[in-house]
């Protein structure tokens, strides 16, 4: 198999692994091999025993896979071990001589019908949608933010799946940073930047995920600047995703922070009880799990709430225990799986003092100003902050806050957390920041703040 083919390949099996659950990529998708080319044809070897079904099920995908990574051109024939063995004497192909930016594929199963909308994720979904709609045209840029495993991925996906059905010739590309960065280094190496410039500035849709990568790169983050200006000059699309707000990307270029606030900064957030469950109910339909009682998923949208992705690999493993063990998946299965990976354990409560000390550190100021009777704004807002917190994440009363914050009366704490509500509701920012605190005071692991 030569360099070219072994390349193409880690890329199609990279789009089928993300296109099906671990149980089906284990049975029947991660034997697959390629023996290699027939002219036109990709031969793929498979076990005798699953070649059929492997055929019938997932010819489809495996068709698609390929031809986003190697061409409208190319043929995938599936073929048993004997039958496939005939390639290898043929001749290999002559490798390419002309560098070019391989596409990063879209997953098919990322669409805007599978994203299951709820009061966390509203307005980004309606945001992506109305890209997909009107390119160009609605929201430019459009950067989506939140944590990992939210759907953010899903929503740049369900664009480009969008646009390739109804977009009438658009071209699309995705890409992450750190495939831009290897298709400009090896650009570079390549003395081929011409070609570059043309895969990444002559599209009609860009689509960037994890831009929070591009800090500390100081010649990919130039070549970035010019590619984001050259797309916003012609009024082509630029959507693009990264798990802080474009204002905490502090190694960041100011002139690149300013173009990814010029358009609308929306955020995804953990998906509450409700929509964890419509998730799961909607898993187990498109999967075809037919023993899934509720009160299983019921225990497993209580018991997983860290985000999307968690929530979809515990129903795996359980729903892949019961088909081993041949026992119905229901809450006692579910619990039983689930004991080991997300135990019932109560969440750590913290002191006041320490959350106090925490919202100092976060907000640049000393614990004496915040315990102070200072009343200007970069002081009394933090206060405000932390006295929320201490009302959300501890058992103490009003009283007993309002004396750990220099002898301050209940009224004084009462309408310090309304304050702050009403900020998170209205402000994406402070939304932002008081959750990165409070995930940070209960030891989550939410992204780096730049305080």
């Amino acid at each position: 198999m030569t360099d070219d083919l072994s390349h193409s390949w880690r890329r199609i099996r990279s789009g089928l692994r993300a296109a099906v659950t671990d149980s089906t990529w284990d049975l029947y998708l991660e034997p697959l091999a390629p023996r290699g080319l027939d002219g036109a044809t990709l031969v793929v070897e498979t076990p005798e025993d699953s070649r059929a079904w492997v055929t019938e099920r997932f010819g489809r995908l495996l068709q698609t896979c390929a031809e986003r990574v190697m061409g409208d051109g190319i043929v995938v024939a599936v073929a048993g071990p004997e039958e496939a063995a005939a390639v290898l004497d043929r001749a290999p192909p002559a490798p390419r001589s002309v560098w070019t930016a391989a596409e990063v594929p879209f997953n098919p199963r990322f669409t805007f019908d599978q994203f299951v909308i709820g009061a966390s994720n509203r307005l980004a979904h309606a945001a992506a949608l109305s890209v997909a709609e009107m390119p160009g045209l609605a929201y430019n840029p459009l950067y989506i933010c939140g944590a990992t495993g939210l759907g953010k991925t899903h929503l740049l996906h369900s664009i480009a799946n969008y646009l390739a059905l109804h977009g009438q010739g658009l071209t699309v590309r995705y890409t992450t940073v750190e495939a831009f960065t290897n298709h400009f280094v090896g650009a570079l190496h390549a003395k081929a930047m011409e070609t570059f410039k043309s895969a990444y500035r002559g599209v009609d849709v860009l689509l960037v995920d994890d831009i929070q990568f591009l800090q500390s790169k100081a010649r990919t983050e130039q070549e970035f600047f010019h590619t984001f200006n050259a797309l916003h000059a012609t009024g082509a699309q630029v959507v693009l995703t990264s798990d802080r707000l474009p204002r905490y990307m502090e190694a960041l270029e100011n002139r690149l922070r300013e173009r990814f606030e010029a358009g609308l900064v929306t955020d995804v957030r953990p998906p509450d009880y409700d929509t964890r469950l419509t998730i799961l109910r909607k898993r187990v339909r498109q999967d075809g799990v037919a023993r899934a009682e509720h009160a299983a998923l019921e225990l497993i949208a209580d018991r997983v709430d860290a985000n999307i992705r968690a929530l979809e690999g515990a129903l795996i493993r359980i729903v892949a225990f019961g088909s081993l063990t041949g026992r119905p998946v229901d809450a006692e299965l579910a619990d039983e799986v689930l004991t080991g990976l997300y135990p019932k354990l109560k969440p750590r409560l913290r002191s006041i003092g320490e959350i106090q000390r925490r919202t100092a550190e976060a907000f640049d100021i000393s614990l004496e100003a915040l315990l102070s009777n200072s009343r200007a704004a970069p002081v009394a807002w933090p206060r405000q902050v932390a006295m929320y917190l201490a009302r959300e994440l501890t058992t103490q009363s009003l009283p007993a806050i309002g004396r750990a914050f220099g002898g301050r009366n209940h009224t004084t704490v009462m309408h310090a957390c309304r304050r702050v509500a009403a900020r998170i509701a209205e402000d994406s920012e402070v939304d932002a920041t008081v959750r990165w605190l409070t995930e940070d005071l209960r030891g989550g692991n939410g992204p780096d703040h730049p305080a």
